[in-house]
């Protein structure tokens, strides 16, 4: 878009020059302040600096452009890293949590086994393994349900 600006510009100011070939080239004086040009063409030189401060503001718009892409490419570098980050610690997370069922499910498996294996004679009732197998089923749904939010949550705090 602005190339296309830029070459509009440097068309209509051409077109204009050519227009007025003899108002830019008539001969003026002109004066610095310390020294005195007799014979300048000031249309001409005020033309060229228009062109010239057309060219600068485009190189300068320029320049801002790459700046912003290079500031969004940094902050996509430490976004990345960051999500890479979370998900290290989420895995992490997760392996503390299967160390951790596993504990307590050769826990329980002691347990079971305990009163068979020390000949108390006692053995679980078929209701008390039901209980705890519908303890079992809850605590995992509960675990599935939690997981998932947590995915939902990385899921649209990273994109």
């Amino acid at each position: 878009m602005r190339t296309i600006v830029l070459i509009v510009i440097v068309v209509v100011l051409m077109l204009f020059g050519i227009l007025n070939i003899n108002a830019l080239t008539f001969p003026h004086t002109l004066s610095l302040g310390f020294v005195t040009y007799t014979g300048v063409p000031l249309g001409l030189i005020l033309l060229l600096l228009g062109l010239v401060l057309a060219l600068v503001f485009y190189f300068w718009a320029g320049v801002t452009g790459l700046r912003a892409q290079a500031d969004s490419a940094k902050l996509l570098r430490d976004m990345e890293g960051l999500r890479v980050s979370l998900d290290s610690q989420e895995g992490s997370r997760f392996a503390q949590l299967q160390t951790h069922l596993d504990q307590r499910l050769s826990l329980l498996e002691t347990q079971v086994q305990a009163p068979k294996a020390l000949g108390l004679g006692k053995e679980l009732s078929p209701s008390d393994l039901a209980a705890t197998n519908a303890r079992i089923d809850a605590l995992q749904r509960d675990l599935n349900l939690q997981l998932a939010q947590l995915d939902d949550y990385l899921k649209r705090k990273l994109g």
